[in-house]
């Protein structure tokens, strides 16, 4: 990670770390940095994102760039047009992080832009390089990005269902395509947590991080799935209707059975994470379909999906991959796929998973000590101890989170006790360690 960027791209307080004047210094690097001189601009439904991409369109425009830009749309559908174009997208928004975070993703022809690529919008920054030739004015009231989006439903080959559905978009950047998109082909569904211009309310209490909200939504509707996105569109998780949760592993698990039975599957394959649920794992590897394991993040599972040429990968936060319909996570083009597969089999998840048995797993995120405890000798010696404790039939992921403050724990076993205190026992040892 760099000094303003993370692990995807740059995050924090809009107040005092993603400022006006940090904007319009990227916005004026990227032409330079990045050699392309055109950008599009989009944000999710934050108050602040107003101000910061305001500054970054006059800061790129000043820097010799021609830019379009728009008010809410997904990431999804920022990237997508980056790369179908070949240009330069950024998007205003700090994902699932709460409303007085904000930040700035850029994509460079559709795809995040690489440590090397940062590293230099970085010292082009920090050297104060800021040119100011206004070739360009800001362009607004641009609907293409919209327009080309929707092609990609259309390769979906959807048909009308008139299957029931509730999905909640989190007040955020899908609300206004969701419901676009649900009206189109299923008509039934009904939108819970949609933007309220003014009001912030993006990712409070809802959304793909709330679970708690659209499982009382489905519980109290008596509707038999839900759909739960992130403030900026793409995490996905489900619902079914006695409010068991689907993560992003279950959702490749049921999508590539699917496309193992029509002969889609390419590749006979899937990407899934290090932190993916041992469970899943052996039940892919049982119906027949090869599992690499990639390092945590969308970055990663993407790279891993075009090396080993699959079409699908996700991780279990929700970011899931159709890479023949579009090449980044996308959770309403997601939601879309599992609504056909309902309608196809009429089957319900419930069935659709019925051959996996999950492994008891615990996830725990520390946040009294600092990330540098993780690198303490001690630190190690116990990670590496308990991983050959616990055996090949385990897992152990203890990582710094790369968008928050945050040390986290994964461990997975097929004990439950056995996981429950290895579990507390590693956290009340790296507690300590981090109070020396």
């Amino acid at each position: 990670m760099g000094k303003y960027f993370g692990t995807d791209g740059i995050r924090g307080d809009a107040q005092t770390e993603v400022t006006p004047i940090l904007a319009y210094a990227v916005g004026n690097t990227l032409r330079r940095a990045l050699n392309i001189n055109e950008l599009v601009i989009a944000m999710d439904t934050r108050q602040s994102g107003l101000r910061i991409s305001d500054y970054l369109a006059r800061g790129a425009a000043m820097g010799g760039m021609e830019v379009w830009k728009e008010m809410i749309l997904s990431t999804p559908m920022i990237a997508h047009y980056s790369k179908l174009r070949g240009i330069v997208g950024v998007m205003i928004t700090a994902s699932h992080n709460v409303h007085t975070d904000n930040g700035i993703k850029i994509f460079n022809k559709g795809f995040k832009t690489t440590p090397e690529e940062e590293a230099i919008i970085e010292e082009m920054i920090d050297s104060r390089n800021i040119i100011n030739t206004p070739v360009h004015k800001v362009k607004r009231g641009f609907d293409d990005i919209r327009i080309q989006y929707l092609q990609i439903f259309k390769k979906l080959k959807l048909e009308k269902t008139d299957l029931k559905a509730i999905y909640d978009t989190a007040n955020g950047a899908t609300s206004k395509i969701a419901k676009e998109i649900f009206d189109l082909y299923a008509p039934n569904a009904l939108q819970v947590n949609k933007f309220v211009p003014l009001k912030n309310l993006i990712n409070d209490h809802c959304g793909s991080t709330y679970m708690e909200s659209i499982i009382g939504h489905v519980l109290e509707k008596k509707y038999p799935v839900g759909f739960s996105f992130d403030g900026d569109g793409d995490r996905i998780q489900a619902v079914d209707a006695t409010g068991r949760i689907y993560d992003g592993d279950m959702i490749v698990y049921m999508i590539a059975n699917h496309m193992k039975q029509n002969g889609t599957l390419a590749n006979n394959g899937v990407v899934l994470t290090k932190m993916s649920n041992l469970g899943i794992i052996k039940a892919l590897k049982d119906k027949g379909i090869d599992v690499v394991l990639s390092d945590v993040g969308d970055k990663n599972v993407s790279l891993a999906m075009e090396k080993h040429g699959y079409c699908i990968g996700g991780e279990s936060s929700g970011h899931v991959i159709l890479n023949q319909f579009i090449h980044t996570g996308d959770g309403l083009l997601v939601a879309m796929y599992l609504m056909k597969i309902l309608t196809e089999t009429n089957k319900w998840f419930d069935e659709l998973t019925k051959d996996v048995k999950l492994y008891p797993i615990e996830h725990v995120n520390i946040s009294e000590v600092p990330k540098e405890t993780l690198k303490k000798d001690t630190v190690q010696n116990y990670i590496l101890e308990l991983k050959e404790k616990l055996g090949e039939d385990s897992l152990l992921l203890v990582r710094p989170s790369g968008t928050e403050n945050l040390i986290r724990v994964t461990l997975s076993h097929p004990d439950k006790e056995i996981v429950k205190q290895s579990t507390k026992d590693l956290v009340s040892f790296i507690l300590k360690e981090g109070e020396k």
